[in-house]
């Protein structure tokens, strides 16, 4: 199969030749390896790679992924990075509308009578700008012989891949990994890896947060190498029972293998102190070329998972070939038990309080490029302020942000990477003729693959509470199918929807709870007086841009007055703002929105978190500190 342009223009055409959304697991050939923490089957391929920019598809080095292309005349560019903070393009802050608005006329394929099927739109665009990127890699020891994978962990918001001069594969979803098999094309030596992201595609439709509008490869990228036999998927999924004591803990399993021959697991649970509670074999079957296999088992005692003591059980797959033990798969659960009783959320049998914040990742220094240093940072703020969830806005987050969640007892609300904000809301007024995904089918699937990717990845996280549809894209079939998606998992979570609210004709099928943002506290008690239908949370509120937050504790009164209502999530944690060197003082200073000659902008719109943008706390979390250290 070859690359074609023409993708960027089809609704229908999202992931090409990708390896399908799995578990977000580690894995070692043994015990020895795991506990000195020694993969030794990665690879990374973060650095200085060669870099050439375009102003358009029409413009960029078209065979540059050739093995012989002269790269002599590239720049250089960091990865992961954002192309524009590398010094191209522009730096653009824009909240609701779609970046083109006031300057190009487009509309969703599909979406109105006379939009058509999106032919050129973005592939023959004058203003729609290209990054080529190349590498070279000779590949690690531990990886040769074996099969390899790449994982870009986060691309925006297009990609072509290529290694050595094949085509590999396409992918769109910018916020989840996009993994491919590189198997048939990679030797041991003089590797050539290039990848083309396009800024815009048909998934600019569907990203429309509110946030500074980057592209380029700016999360990770991995080499993995694949063992023979490969624990390709699992999902472990523990339930307290409702004694509170005892449990029950399903697991699945997907295996692959390359050579025939007698393949067996096994699962090991294991407490706090590594004592083990129990070892089941697991039975595994051939099904479409995998091997899978599942049990279920009772656990006759437990301790629950909460953010008062997060207890996480360590887990392990044994996976073996031919009675020898060739992989080790670990992973910490916990216990915990979510569901709706009258009409009110309970965790583990008790009243759930969800006092949290919404977060976008940000760094002042390098936009959406974080690191495990700030996620700390991140994590140590939200602990001492006593908040204890955190909606992950408007997209999934980089993987090690769950694990940090299980660990510390934070309930997430993993949000599915959408926002189609600027198809239904005009100017504050909400008119959605044009809106994508709507009820359109061509946009149907691109949609319901965002859902899995988020499904799929981080389904074994027990801080994962609620699964979020996306944000501010109206409401109609399409989203409906994603909430039908998550349903058909039965993995007890609940699923989370804001814009029933504007289209009440959905409101029964995608959303657990009722979800609003920045309604009044009387608006709020209006709601839970009048014939109230289910939970409800204030998805967002407070806003906190400049002087505010002095009326949460008029939202907090109502927590102790209804059980219905069971608090929500500020908006929002971190400043986005970009630090820059002022040309006349020399100083270094915090830049927003419309600072950049940016047009259109929302100028200082991105400036209402609880923490500025370099991480210092703002004096409103001492209203955060106080009203929601009540409920800790």
């Amino acid at each position: 199969m070859n690359a074609d342009i023409k993708w960027l223009d089809n609704p229908e055409v999202f992931r090409v030749n990708q390896i399908d959304a799995h578990s977000d697991h580690a894995y070692y050939l043994n015990y020895t390896d795991l506990e000195q923490k020694n993969n030794g089957l990665t690879q990374t391929l973060n650095g200085c790679w060669d870099f050439c920019f375009s102003a358009n598809a029409k413009e960029r080095p078209v065979n540059f992924y050739e093995e012989n292309f002269d790269v002599s005349e590239f720049d250089k560019i960091m990865v992961p990075g954002h192309i524009e903070m590398a010094g191209y393009d522009k730096i653009r802050y824009i909240n609701t509308m779609y970046p083109w608005e006031g300057k190009k006329y487009r509309r969703g394929a599909y979406s109105l009578e006379n939009a058509g099927d999106g032919a050129g739109m973005f592939s023959e665009a004058d203003y729609n700008p290209v990054g080529s990127y190349v590498t070279r890699f000779d590949l690690s020891e531990n990886l040769r012989g074996k099969r390899v994978h790449i994982c870009f962990e986060g691309v925006e918001q297009a990609m072509y891949v290529w290694l050595n001069g094949k085509f590999v594969g396409y992918a769109e979803d910018s916020f989840t990994p996009s993994e491919f098999d590189l198997t048939p094309y990679i030797r041991e030596k003089s590797n050539v890896l290039a990848v083309e992201v396009h800024k815009m595609s048909t998934a600019a439709f569907l990203e429309d947060q509110d946030f500074f509008r980057f592209f380029g490869i700016f999360r990770n990228v991995t080499l993995k190498a694949i063992p023979d036999t490969h624990v390709q998927d699992m999902w472990i999924h523990p339930v307290l029972n409702k004694d509170n004591e005892s449990g029950v803990i399903t697991v699945d399993v997907k295996v692959s293998a390359v050579k025939e021959g007698t393949k067996s697991a096994k699962f090991v649970l294991a407490d706090k102190a590594g004592n083990k509670m129990l070892q089941e074999e697991i039975t595994l079957a051939d099904v479409a070329g995998m091997s899978e296999g599942s049990m279920k088992v009772e656990v006759d005692k437990v301790i629950p998972w909460d953010n008062h003591n997060p207890y996480l059980y360590s887990t392990y797959i044994e996976l073996y070939e031919s009675g020898q033990l060739v992989e080790v798969v670990p992973y910490k659960v916990g216990f915990r038990r979510l569901e709706i009783i009258d009409k009110v959320m309970h965790l583990n049998g008790k009243r759930l309080i969800l006092v949290g914040v919404n977060r976008h990742e940000w760094s002042a220094k390098t936009g959406r490029v974080i690191g495990v240093e700030e996620m700390i940072s991140d994590m140590n703020c939200i602990k001492r302020n006593n908040i204890n969830a955190v909606r992950t806005c408007h997209y999934p987050d980089q993987i090690p942000w769950y694990y940090m969640c299980d660990e510390e007892g934070i309930y997430l609300m993993s949000e599915t990477n959408l926002e189609s904000h600027g198809s239904f809301q005009k100017l504050g007024a909400i008119e959605p003729s044009c809106n994508v995904p709507g009820s359109i089918p061509e946009w149907r699937e691109a949609v319901i693959d965002r859902a899995r990717n988020n499904f799929e990845t981080f389904k074994n996280h027990t801080s994962l509470l609620f699964w979020s549809l996306g944000n501010e894209s109206y409401a109609g079939d399409d989203i409906e199918a994603m909430n039908k998606y998550f349903k058909d998992k039965n993995d007890g979570r609940l699923v989370h929807y804001e814009s029933s609210y504007y289209n009440r004709a959905y409101e029964d099928t995608i959303s657990d709870m009722e979800s609003r943002m920045y309604a009044t506290p009387a608006d709020v008690e209006d709601y839970l007086t009048n014939s109230a239908k289910k939970p409800y949370i204030l998805c967002e509120f407070m806003h906190d841009m400049g002087n505010s937050m002095g009326g949460l504790g008029s939202y907090m009164k109502l927590i102790d007055k209804y059980d219905i209502y069971q608090g929500g999530f500020i908006w929002d944690f971190i400043d986005q703002a970009i630090l820059v060197k002022d040309e006349v003082t020399g100083k270094e200073v915090l830049r927003y929105g419309g600072d950049f000659e940016d047009r259109p902008a929302d100028y200082e719109f991105s400036a209402n978190g609880i923490v500025f943008a370099d991480r210092r706390e703002k004096p409103a979390m001492q209203e955060v500190r106080y009203y929601y250290g009540r409920y800790i």
